[in-house]
């Protein structure tokens, strides 16, 4: 039996993504800043709030977030486990549907906003179409999240960015795959005077060749598609259903599972 086991594009076994809620102002320079370093990631935003006090307009965020993903954060952000299922509904599906028509995608991903959540919650949100959910308590590892619906960052910029990402970068065995998971809100670097903190990180962790940059939903989408391959039982071959191309490692030689065809793994 081959031993086949799952990659991410082009063979690589590290991941990066970086999480920032609320789209306010100070997104500008954040995006400047990874943009520069090729790094990706997914903004949470509160469309009802688009435009006031320190955020940012509807036409300003269509244009600075490209090449990025904009998930949803409820419409007014409410601690939401204190809401009627009522509001809860609302909340989600008309922010979505606000985001929905300025970006002209479907948004299938949220954060809780005030990293308020409850298991009923979760339970409604697939009804809702999400299919991912972050929150705020770190895990100070980089393991893939086991529910996609309390997906759980590594750490917050906040606490020992560097070393996170110096252990991150240093990783090499490759029998295993690694995930870092930055979050947090862009106006805290104004508030804590410390810009330098994420011009750093990326400026250490972008541009490299082993890590595969991505937003949140690349990322679901990504194991979701591994998931849905059609193995033979032999493991000769493999059919992939999707449209994206899926890296497996097999016996140690990578191979590219493209969407819609049947790739031999002999």
């Amino acid at each position: 039996m081959r031993r086949v086991v799952l990659c991410y594009p082009e063979g690589k076994h590290k991941a990066l993504t970086l999480s920032y809620d609320d789209g306010r102002t100070a997104d500008r320079r954040l995006v400047g800043i990874m943009n520069r370093h090729g790094i990706k990631g997914t903004f949470h935003i509160n469309s009802g709030l688009l435009g006031t006090n320190d955020r940012l307009t509807k036409e300003e965020s269509l244009e600075l977030y490209a090449g990025h993903e904009v998930s949803a954060h409820t419409v007014t952000h409410p601690t939401i486990a204190r809401c009627s299922k009522e509001q809860l509904v609302y909340e989600i599906t008309e922010d979505r549907k606000q985001l929905e028509q300025i970006f002209g995608y479907t948004v299938r991903g949220m954060s809780y906003p005030n990293g308020s959540f409850n298991r009923q919650i979760k339970e409604m949100l697939p009804f809702l179409g999400i299919e991912y959910a972050r929150v705020v308590e770190s895990t100070k590892t980089f393991a893939i999240p086991d529910d996609w619906l309390e997906w759980k960052p590594s750490c917050h910029h906040k606490h020992d960015l560097m070393g996170m990402a110096e252990t991150f970068v240093g990783l090499h065995k490759q029998q295993y795959l690694y995930l870092m998971y930055v979050w947090g809100h862009s106006y805290e670097f104004d508030t804590d005077n410390n810009w330098e903190v994420i011009e750093q990180f990326c400026e250490y962790a972008g541009g490299r060749d082993d890590i595969w940059y991505a937003t949140n939903m690349e990322i679901y989408d990504y194991f979701q598609a591994f998931r849905q391959l059609k193995f033979s039982a032999s493991q000769d071959f493999v059919w992939n259903p999707g449209a994206g191309s899926v890296w497996l490692s097999v016996d140690g030689r990578i191979v590219e599972a493209k969407g819609g065809v049947q790739t031999s793994l002999a």
